[in-house]
């Protein structure tokens, strides 16, 4: 039982109809932004230290697909293939498997059953923004996650997995104060929850690192608007500072391809 989430609920429970209200207003005030396009891709390395390439599949929500820049080149799949090619100085063939508005339990039955490829190296899984935007309990949180993992495990035994940061839903410019005291503490509420299942995994990690903006913006001499693309998705600028910290995470977990 997360006494967390029952003491958020308990708190937050009377102010729900006008949480609902703020999130019809906020959806019809962003833009409908594209998917990116170009859904994979290959960057060879300089000096391979390997004539094996890693393969990776990007699989999840919004982020992973991309929604706020042209291209996956651009974003969030295609740096952290550069990334990795640059790290562990092999090529990298990198594809992409994701869809906005996906909660887990859709990015299970209607994403992985569309995956083709047989075998993979890593599969990076970037979750949480929905299910925290449709308040899933832990409980439903949990339950989802598991049969993500068993479903990629059925179809990648052996496949290194790592789990995404979850989304700084506390940062997003366009949610109000109450969006993101209630949806914001709900996403690291799952967050926590994520990095517990993991433990119960082999080769299964997540990146449980929480997203600083305030750090990112000294680091790059940046302002809070160019992290995002319409108050809620990342920029160009956020896809690639997160997939270079994300390659960092990946080397951390001494994956080997």
């Amino acid at each position: 039982m997360n006494f967390k989430y029952i003491l958020g609920y308990l708190i937050s429970a009377p102010l729900l109809p006008l949480l609902y209200l703020q999130g019809k207003k906020l959806r019809r005030s962003i833009p409908k932004l594209p998917y990116a396009e170009g859904d994979s891709g290959v960057f060879l390395a300089e000096d391979q230290s390997s004539d094996q390439p890693l393969k990776i599949l990007a699989i999840g929500e919004s982020t992973i697909a991309g929604i706020g820049v042209e291209t996956h080149e651009e974003g969030f799949a295609g740096t952290l293939g550069k990334e990795l090619s640059i790290l562990f100085q092999r090529d990298v063939h990198w594809k992409v498997y994701a869809r906005g508005g996906y909660a887990v339990q859709q990015i299970t039955q209607q994403i992985i059953p569309k995956i083709t490829e047989s075998n993979a190296d890593i599969l990076i899984i970037g979750i949480g923004g929905n299910d925290a935007f449709k308040l899933s309990s832990p409980e439903k949180w949990r339950q989802d996650v598991t049969h993500l993992i068993d479903s990629l495990r059925t179809k990648f035994p052996n496949t290194t997995i790592m789990f995404c940061n979850m989304p700084p839903i506390k940062e997003f410019p366009a949610f109000t104060s109450l969006m993101k005291f209630v949806i914001g503490n709900r996403v690291e509420i799952l967050g926590e929850e994520l990095d517990i299942l993991v433990k119960n995994y082999k080769n299964v990690y997540y990146q449980n690192e929480k997203i600083v903006l305030d750090e990112w913006m000294q680091k790059l001499n940046k302002k809070a608007s160019d992290f995002f693309s319409d108050g809620v998705h990342p920029s160009k600028l956020t896809y690639q500072e997160w997939a270079k910290e994300m390659a960092v995470g990946i080397k951390k977990i001494n994956f080997s391809g």
